[in-house]
């Protein structure tokens, strides 16, 4: 393909080139993909090279077509009469029509002129008069007629011309003479007379025109006009002067439309304005349309339908097109519609129905595939996604915009038709920006900037930025002006402010001004001016959002303070500053990304009493005084803000956001009645939340960082509706209220408020917390009504280091998942597992618990876990840092681990069977300087062990145990890195950091496996160790070559590790000790099993780590270099 950009730095000046150089990498390998395009094309002007043949603007056939009609007649009989007063009538209607006096040239021979014309020519018409046989030249134009008909698709129509059509065919009277004179002078059995008499008969055999004296003779050629006028009408549509990117979306519709064979399909074709549906839909058309009974592409549907014929003219001309010999008459929708299903039911059409937005245009010329016959095919493009699907067209291709390439492509046809203007390739980078792949963009803006140079590039792009093209805008807003009052204000609160946002914290924001935003955001998704992204964030063509911008421009040009909507730095501070905002402006918006300075009016929002939404980030404001806030504000988020207040009365605000403020929500928070979320963080003056009874509807109290504040009013723990409460971080916080009897609360976060001494008391069940977080706080005990908790899923104790006990009924606590308790230093016991005594079924246990946290209590037991049944989901237990001295019992027995751990779900009442089946990780760390006996200890520097083949689906997992030593000093997490390979593949892989530990430390890892017969390729979830002990040719007898070789690497900081052991776990104990061990090979370089050298994976099992160098202490004076973990 042909490549303007490869012109354009072809001809850059010498310093430009030079500059050029020295872009990033990423740039220059763009210009070189770009330059390396260029070679595939001859010419950047070749045209036809990049117009694929299915989508040339010509008749079905490829051949060159010179000519609408060729006239064969006999000159003697008709020249002078019908013949002239045809070929008037004919070149009146703009039919091109041969005719041998008027075409040849002087000196030309005529059989070879004749020949050529017919085969350029579309329709063939044969004047068959009284002495047509008799003429050698006319029997060779028959001939060839006819020759043209069978090969190159050439339209005949014969005119019997006072001459009766049996005369024709069957040989008789004059044509019967003529041919025994050819036969006399040819032969009897002569060829040429044989097939000069086929000719005849066939042609004879052609619908056409009989005409006798009797005959009126302009009627008769009034009706050979009429007929030549509908065969000649253009099939073929112009589809677009570079139709760049358009035939492999043809090829996709059209694979899209196989499936559905005989069947009568509907497809849409969706997308916003300009992007191409209509030029796609022409193509697609032209390159399927030789396939049916009847076409039709029904341009303009919207437009034509809301002219004064309407819907009645569309049904017309859909009917005409398709019928054009039948006088129809169409005199209401109604009658149309059963005249479509009457008339083409049984016929094999494709019809082509171009911007539909109305559902009534659907319904008044395609209601239904069975109004069409079999086979036929239904295109609709509409801006509307929702129109389509409703109407029942399952299949509905999105036009998007155009790749880089294609762009590219698109943008130099336009612009650098013939040119050799000299513009930097950042000049057109731009360009392609600002069209972003929008095709009408494309070539609007190419054609455009064509043949200008680069400082008018630069002048028009400077302008496009603020002010977009009225042609392509006029485009994009015709989606935004169907829309209704709701959609058109959410949609211009988007382009104006929330674009990239995501959609929860837009519906919020536009939900609290009284907008119905989610079916609003699904209507202008449907109507393809936003989209969804994966990430959820909402986004826009950037052309859509400079349309909506201008629409708001536009309500006064000159005058900010008049518009609806401001957004710019410099139109809010003139606002601000000279105190010009008026009644018109309903939201203002600023989220700068540095900070600016501002100075504002005292009476600045006096006269916005419609203002709904202020937000204002990265904006330092000063003013001489207060400044009023306007009741219909909904949305308030002001950082930094000077002192606010509001004017008396009912307030309409929903959410409140400050930072850095000197507000102390005293008085302030009355008549707050649609309230529904405050946000607080750092508002040194705040030291008291007061009564929220004015503000009923309160679902969020975020609270943080406000160092003053001490108290948060009694009537928060009776809001019906609040469901997130946070009051974090606040040192001087005491009084908090005693209960929460709030039903809809999901989250309490009062975490590092270092002075608050009781928990709150949990009245009534809470079947919607799931978050419960009071770490760094100085509660002593927790309620006996956190059992009220009956959602619950985590819990966060943890540094409340006067807490002394924990319920134990906090064990009835059925969905709790996460249990943090780390560094509660005053915590010496944990509940015990007990059964209910009322209710023998009713386990005081935790059946769903997977994370407990006791890191740095002051426990010296563990009988908590001495029940398999107690946490029969626990993959993670820190018992770091603890009183213990040794490993507590559960893990000392092997049966008794293994029941806890790998067992527990299978015995535990009320776990569901696909829990019980799944397998678990098990990570444990816990006070210790001996491994469990049943771990078979290593003494050398790593783990290598051989598994035989029988044990497929008898081993369980890999139990792995290290002892890490205590240290001297601490900075950073002590990194912890597990990789196991299986015959050199690696199947696992973990790691963690471990926080400061004052003694030695027992680490427990079991890792389940999983294994399936036949399966060559190990399991993708990292969490299961796949280990193929079959032999992979799935033979009953085990081969001593198929034992798998298990090594297990470890990355530590040195001297860390100060033992290690594994065991292999099977279903059977006797099993797990059948495992074999590699010896070292004569060079003591490799490992071998059975005279087989292993693969061996080499690691690096140190971390460079220059803080952690030297800082591990032994307690044996083992030598760190010796002790590093190796595999």
């Amino acid at each position: 393909m042909g490549n303007p950009g490869s012109e354009a730095v072809e001809h850059l000046p010498e310093q430009s080139r030079l500059s050029f150089c020295f872009k990033p990498l990423i740039f220059l390998a763009r210009l070189l993909a770009r330059l390396f395009l260029s070679l595939f094309s001859e010419a950047w002007h070749s045209r036809e090279a990049h117009v694929p043949s299915a989508l040339l603007t010509v008749a079905s056939s490829n051949m060159k077509r010179n000519y609408h009609v060729f006239l064969s007649f006999r000159g003697t009989d008709v020249r002078q009469g019908f013949l002239s007063h045809l070929y008037a009538a004919l070149d009146q209607k703009g039919i091109f029509t041969f005719v041998d006096s008027e075409e040849l040239r002087k000196g030309e021979q005529i059989s070879p002129a004749l020949m050529r014309a017919i085969e350029e020519s579309h329709v063939a018409i044969i004047v068959f008069s009284e002495h047509y046989a008799s003429s050698r030249w006319c029997l060779e134009e028959l001939l060839k007629i006819m020759e043209c008909k069978e090969k190159n698709g050439l339209m005949v129509f014969p005119v019997f011309y006072k001459v009766e059509p049996r005369e024709v065919r069957g040989g008789r009277e004059s044509y019967k003479r003529a041919m025994n004179n050819h036969e006399s002078n040819f032969g009897k059995d002569s060829e040429k007379v044989k097939r000069w008499k086929r000719a005849l008969l066939d042609a004879g055999n052609l619908s056409g025109w009989h005409f006798n004296d009797r005959d009126d003779e302009a009627e008769l050629i009034q009706s050979i006009v009429n007929e030549l006028s509908i065969c000649l009408r253009p099939r073929s549509l112009y589809v677009a002067k570079y139709p760049v990117g358009i035939e492999s979306q043809v090829q996709k519709l059209i694979s899209l439309s196989e499936p559905a064979g005989s069947d009568v399909l509907m497809i849409g074709l969706w997308g916003p304005g300009g992007i191409g549906k209509t030029t796609i839909a022409k193509a697609l058309y032209n390159a399927i349309e030789n396939q049916f009974q009847g076409c039709i592409f029904l341009a303009k549907v919207r437009e034509k339908s809301n002219q004064s014929g309407g819907l009645v003219d569309l049904q017309r001309q859909l009917l005409s097109e398709i019928l054009p010999y039948k006088e129809l008459m169409v005199y209401s929708v109604h009658r149309g519609i059963s005249l479509i299903q009457e008339r083409l039911c049984c016929k094999k059409v494709l019809l082509v129905l171009d911007d539909v937005d109305k559902m009534d245009q659907l319904n008044a010329l395609a209601g239904k595939g069975d109004w069409f016959g079999e086979g036929s095919r239904i295109i609709v493009t509409s801006r509307d996604q929702h129109l389509l699907t409703s109407h029942g067209i399952n299949c509905v291709y999105e036009v998007k915009t155009l790749e880089y390439d294609d762009a590219l492509n698109l943008f130099g046809q336009h612009a650098f038709p013939n040119s050799k203007v000299e513009i930097r390739w950042d000049l057109i980078d731009r360009a392609l920006h600002y069209a972003n792949g929008l095709p009408l963009a494309l070539e609007v803006l190419g054609s455009f900037l064509c043949g200008r140079n680069e400082a008018a590039w630069e002048s028009a792009l400077r302008r496009l930025s603020k002010s977009p093209d009225q042609t392509i805008n006029q485009v994009l807003k015709i989606s935004f002006d169907g829309l209704d009052s709701n959609e058109r204000e959410i949609f211009l609160d988007i382009a104006c402010f929330f674009k990239g946002e995501r959609i929860e914290y837009v519906q919020e924001v536009l939900d609290g001004c009284g907008f119905d935003t989610t079916i609003g955001i699904e209507i202008l998704i449907e109507r393809s001016l936003i989209k969804k992204e994966y990430d959820g964030t909402l986004q826009m063509h950037d052309l859509i959002q400079l349309m909506g911008k201008n629409i708001v421009n536009q309500e006064w040009p000159d005058d900010p303070g008049k518009r609806s909507r401001l957004w710019l730095f410099e139109d809010v501070q003139n606002v601000f500053y000279e105190d010009t905002g008026t009644n018109a402006v309903k939201a203002i918006v600023l989220n700068l990304p540095a900070p600016e300075e501002m100075i504002i009016s005292p009476g600045a929002f006096t006269n916005m009493k419609r203002l709904r939404i202020l937000i204002l980030f990265n904006v330092h404001i000063s003013s001489q005084g207060p400044i009023p806030l306007p009741n219909e504000l909904g949305w308030l988020e002001w950082p930094n803000p000077p002192d606010l207040e509001f004017v008396p009365g009912a307030k309409k605000l929903v959410r409140l956001h400050f930072e850095n403020s000197s507000i102390k929500l005293g008085g302030n928070c009355q008549n707050f009645i649609c309230l529904k979320s405050i946000k607080i963080v750092d508002c040194k003056y705040l030291a008291s939340v007061l009564d929220f009874s004015s503000a009923p509807l309160l679902e969020s109290l975020y609270i943080l960082r406000c160092k003053r504040l001490v108290e948060v009013h009694l009537y928060v723990g009776d809001l019906d509706k609040l469901k997130h409460l946070t009051v974090s971080e606040c040192s001087k916080l005491r009084i908090f209220p005693n209960t929460l009897k709030t039903k809809s609360l999901q989250m309490l976060d009062l975490s590092n408020c270092f002075k608050l001494e009781k928990c709150p008391d949990i009245l009534g069940k809470m079947e919607h917390l799931e978050y419960f977080d009071l770490r760094g706080t100085a509660i002593k005990e927790v309620p006996a009504s956190i059992e009220n908790l009956v959602s619950v899923k985590i819990i966060n104790l943890g540094y409340c280091k006067n807490l002394t006990r924990l319920p134990s009924n906090i064990r009835k606590l059925k969905n709790l998942e996460t249990l943090y308790l780390g560094s509660c230093s005053n915590l010496a016991m944990f509940p015990k597992y007990l059964e209910d005594s009322i209710d023998p079924d009713g386990d005081l246990g935790f059946p769903n618990l997977r994370w407990l946290d006791l890191n740095g209590c002051n426990l010296s037991e563990a009988e908590f876990l001495e029940n398999a049944s107690s946490c029969p989901k626990l993959t993670h237990l820190n018992l770091s840092n603890n009183k213990f001295t040794h490993l507590p019992t559960c893990f000392n027995k092997y049966d008794h681990w293994k029941d806890l751990f790998v067992y527990s779900c299978k015995q535990s009442k009320g776990v569901s069977e696909d829990d019980a089946s799944s397998p678990k990780e098990v990570r444990i760390l816990a006070n210790g300087s001996e491994m469990p006996e049943w771990i078979l200890h290593r003494e050398e520097d790593s783990i290598s062990f051989m598994v035989p083949p029988d044990l497929d689906d008898k081993c369980l997992g890999l139990a792995l145990c290290f002892i890490l030593g205590r240290y001297k000093k601490r900075r950073f997490g002590m990194p912890f890195e597990v990789i196991i390979f299986v015959n050199g593949e690696r199947q696992y892989w973990s790691n963690c950091n471990f926080s400061p530990m004052e003694a030695d430390h027992v680490r427990l890892l079991y890792i389940p496996t999983k294994n399936k017969r036949g399966e060559e390729e190990p399991l993708q979830n990292q969490t299961l160790l796949y280990i193929p002990t079959k032999n992979k040719r799935g033979e009953e007898e085990p081969l001593q070559n198929d034992w798998s070789h298990v090594q297990v690497c470890l990355r530590t900081p040195r001297g860390s590790i100060k033992k290690r052991g594994f065991r292999f776990i099977c279903e059977q104990q006797e099993d797990d000790l059948r495992i074999r061990f590699p010896t070292l090979s004569a060079d003591g370089n490799e490992l071998e099993f059975q005279g087989r050298i292993l693969e061996r994976r080499q690691f690096s099992e140190e971390y460079e780590d220059e803080d952690t160098q030297d800082e591990i202490v032994s307690s044996d004076d083992e030598s760190t270099g010796s002790t590093d973990a190796t595999s």
